[in-house]
């Protein structure tokens, strides 16, 4: 069951809550251009635009994104760019709070592409099992990438005089990181995959598609 069905929260009520994050983006763009800083106006854009990527996949590709889903990304994106504003320095869990819900969208996405190709391909099969286990792995590794990019844009920044677009905080904090990356995998895995079902299927038959003669 999926958690909204759970909360008892209408598609109508997600539609509005993912349209006030969007508003509040663009009003923390503004703040960043008018502060003259570069990483919150970085963040706020990125974010902003990725709030635009499930329209895009549903409009371009055919790939059906519930209203559940859009909510799910946006929060994500919405919360880091908070962050940018003051939380991640002065708020000690709230970078525990952003990398677990950056994390479950890693895992959500991994899991849709290879649980897609599962359903395609016939020799291949993988066991539920399997696929929780892979949702954590494919969430640590894009982990520690991130971190390797953090570190690098950080030396970047030090070398030409500039403020580094995203924050390392040393390892201590590069280990927690890692630690609620895990936790938002196993939490796609646990809750997460009933709101990619539909995403499986438009991915499954878009692979037949390809493969099929003209």
């Amino acid at each position: 069951m999926r958690i909204r069905d759970r909360l008892h929260i209408s598609d109508r009520r997600e539609r509005q809550a993912t349209r006030a994050m969007e508003l509040s983006l663009v009003a923390i763009l503004v703040a960043g251009l008018s502060r003259g800083n570069l990483g919150i106006t970085v963040n706020a854009a990125l974010a902003l635009f990725v709030t635009f990527v499930p329209a895009i996949l549903e409009r371009d590709y055919d790939i059906p994104m519930d209203p559940g889903l859009t909510l799910w990304i946006t929060l994500a994106v919405f919360l880091h760019a908070v962050g940018t504003l003051g939380p991640y320095v002065d708020v000690w869990w709230y970078d525990h709070l952003t990398h677990t819900m950056s994390a479950s969208l890693v895992a959500a996405a991994g899991y849709a592409t290879v649980r897609a190709l599962d359903e395609h391909h016939a020799d291949i099969v993988l066991p539920p099992r399997f696929m929780f286990v892979f949702i954590l792995l494919f969430v640590l590794a894009f982990g520690v990438l991130w971190e390797v990019i953090e570190f690098a844009l950080g030396g970047l920044a030090g070398v030409f005089g500039g403020k580094a677009v995203l924050t390392q905080f040393g390892v201590e904090d590069t280990m927690l990181d890692l630690l609620f990356n895990m936790a938002g995998g196993v939490i796609t895995a646990v809750w997460g995959t009933a709101h990619l079902t539909d995403v499986v299927g438009a991915l499954t038959d878009r692979l037949r598609a390809r493969e099929s003669p003209d």
